[in-house]
Order: structure tokens, then sequence, then C-alpha cells
């Protein structure tokens, strides 16, 4: 008999209802109940997903038969809620990034390995089958000598997205801007593909929102261990809003990744797979929030969540783990440094 995967949720903003509508949607898995430090707002929540509010993280912890917890509070707040859920013996699926700094995510990682609890890290991209195909390329060498690695986020939010919450666009809670919250995917989605840089230049800037102490707009240039090169493009202040597009070039073959949909793929040597690949990842099934946070479909939490509940079921790891989602932060944190200071910073 499969073992039922018990799941808290802490926090209550927008991205907490695909966490709670991708456990309903996994079988073999149940919400057990939510925490907000709003507790009007946590009522609401649990009246709507059919499960029990509490009144602090601690009642939230000694829920009975409490598995994991999906943390969906503002970025900077993730270690100081993953730290002590970890240390009480549960997992956790941290929504990105783990945290705004790579100190405050290594004591969220360090806690993981202590306690021997699995930290998930949400970066449902990876798991389209269009960015699975790409990988396996990659990994074959069907690109010959690699050239160019590029990712493009063109996305729009208006100004009365940034004002809704008293975190959105902050240091502290957001950890930055376009590149922390929106393009991170994205750039997650690169460095795995083809792994991290080993230099980046960079240019940022607040371009067409107020009342942010962060960048709507930023540019980098890549610099890759085997000498290929390549860019980062971010915006929120790109309207109506584009896919987000990966770019991949070498000498033997190239392919283009548009929202998970491969839509080119061309090699210099040809299989007969080929065409049907192009055919069969010639549509997204996990949406785009290029112009709305709301507007992606709930399967790629779905996939996150069935992987996590799986990994404590057969005692092995998550596919993504916190050490493998510290490397966005990581690359950010660079091209931030390189904006800031105005050289080549190495990684």
């Amino acid at each position: 008999m499969t073992k039922e995967i018990s799941f808290g949720i802490v926090g209550t903003g927008v991205i907490a209802d695909f966490h709670a509508k991708a456990i309903a949607a996994v079988p073999g898995t149940r919400l057990a109940g939510v925490y907000s430090r709003n507790r009007e707002k946590a009522e609401e929540f649990a009246r709507r997903h059919n499960t029990v509010a509490t009144g602090s993280l601690e009642e939230l912890i000694a829920l009975p038969g409490l598995d994991a917890a999906c943390i969906t509070t503002p970025s900077g707040s993730h270690a100081e809620v993953a730290v002590p859920l970890l240390k009480a013996g549960k997992h956790i699926l941290c929504e990105k990034p783990l945290d705004v700094t790579l100190e405050k995510i290594d004591a969220i990682i360090g806690a993981s390995r202590e306690g021997g609890r699995y930290l998930a890290a949400v970066f449902q991209m990876r798991f389209g089958e269009g960015a699975g195909r790409l990988k396996r390329a990659l990994a074959e060498g069907r690109f010959g000598r690699l050239t160019l690695a590029s990712c493009y986020i063109k996305w729009w939010r208006s100004q009365e997205y940034y004002d809704q919450g008293a975190w959105r666009g902050t240091k502290a809670l957001d950890g930055g801007g376009v590149l922390f919250n929106q393009g991170i995917h994205g750039i997650d989605l690169l460095q795995w593909l083809v792994g991290m840089p080993e230099e980046v230049q960079a240019r940022i800037g607040t371009l067409a929102h107020e009342r942010i102490e962060v960048e709507d707009t930023a540019a980098a240039v890549l610099k890759y261990a085997c000498g290929a090169l390549g860019v980062i493009e971010a915006s929120t202040a790109s309207w109506p809003g584009f896919s987000t597009r990966i770019e991949i070039s070498g000498d033997r073959g190239s392919a283009v990744l548009e929202d998970g949909k491969i839509v080119f793929w061309k090699f210099a040597e040809e299989r007969e797979e080929d065409a049907a690949i192009l055919a069969e990842c010639g549509s997204a099934k996990l949406g785009s929030g290029a112009s709305d946070p709301k507007a992606i479909s709930i399967e790629g939490h779905r996939l996150q969540i069935e992987d996590l509940a799986n990994a404590i079921r057969e005692g092995r790891p998550p596919l993504i783990k916190g050490e493998d989602a510290r490397n966005a932060v990581k690359l950010i944190l660079a091209i931030y440094e390189a904006a800031e200071k105005g050289v080549a910073v190495r990684l």
C-alpha cells in the first residue's frame, strides 16, 4: 500500500494556491494545513482548499503525520521558516529562490544535511519535455563544440503588480528585481543545461517602474570555461511580455526552446527521431508567466510535488536538490556585482 504523504504550506500568496492545487492533483498526497502570519488570510486559504489554518509555525509542525512543507513566503524569509521545519524533521519544497543570500541558503542546506531531510527547490522548467530533450542532446554531444548559450526573459509587470505587495521590489525580501524574481527560472534552466559560466559582465537598470529598490531590466554577457559565449537578457519592462527563450548553438547544431517548446531543432548529423522530437515538443504544458504570474499551469508544481512524495517513499534525493538551486542565486549575485563595479566577475 502506498504511504500517504502529508504536506503543509507556509505562506498564502499567489503561488501558494498553485501548491495547494498541485497537492490535490497528486494521488497519495494531502494538504494537512496552512500557516500564515496573517491569520485572516490563512483561514480564507484553508476554507478555499478544504484544510486547516494553524496559528503558528510550531502548530503547523505539530500537525499529526506531517511529512513535508511547501514554503511560499517572500523570498527573503525562506530561511527563517525552512530551517526550523528541517530541524523538526520535515522535508521541504521551497519556492525559488531558496533565499536571497548565499549565507542564508547555506544555512537551509546545512539544516537539511544535519537533519537528514530532503530539500527540494521549485524550478519547474527543468521538468518540461523540451528541456529534457535539449539536455540529452547536449550530453550526447550533438551540438559539437558549443559556441553560444543564451537566455532571454522579456516579460511585463505593471506598476500595480509591484504596488500590490509591500515586499515586492525590495532588496530585503525580493532580493533583487527581474533577475531574482522572474528571470531566475530561465537562468537556472540555462545553467542546468550547459553549466555555470566562469565569467560575467553586466549592466542593470530600473527603467519603467517607480517605488522599487531593484532592477526591472538587466543584460549580462557570459563566458564559459569551454570558450563559448552567451547572453542573459531579463526585463519586466517589455510590454506585452514574450516567451522565455533559450538558444543553444554549436558548430554541429542549434536548438531553441520557448516556454518549454522546442521551436528550432537542427543538427548536421540528422537522426530519424528529429522530426518527431520537433513535433512532440511543439506544445508547452507548463504555461507562461510572461504577462501574468497567474497564467502558469499547475503541471510543473504537480510534477515537483509528485517527485518529492516519491523521494520520501523511496528514500532517494529529489530531482532538484537544494545544492543545485544554489547555482542560480550565485550567478545572479555575480551579475549584480559585475553591474555595480563595472568589471568582469569570475565565478
